[in-house]
């Protein structure tokens, strides 16, 4: 795909981002510059893995479980 062909697509993707508070919101957030805790770290640790087994649920799930979709 071209430069030419990806121009509609960028478009669409910016024009989101500038319509949506929240990306703004996230955008004009100050740097998260607060130390995790060793409980964060596991966690996060924890989470990796299960991931990399696999045990990850799709966005279409997650949605559904929260009852979101």
């Amino acid at each position: 795909m071209g430069a030419t062909e990806e121009r509609p697509s960028a478009l669409v993707i910016v024009e989101r981002r500038r319509a949506d508070s929240m990306l703004q919101a996230l955008a004009a957030a100050p740097p998260d510059d607060e130390e995790s805790t060793p409980g964060e770290d596991s966690a996060a640790r924890d989470a990796l893995s299960a991931y990399e087994r696999g045990e990850a649920i799709s966005p279409d799930e997650l949605k559904r479980d929260l009852g979101i979709a």
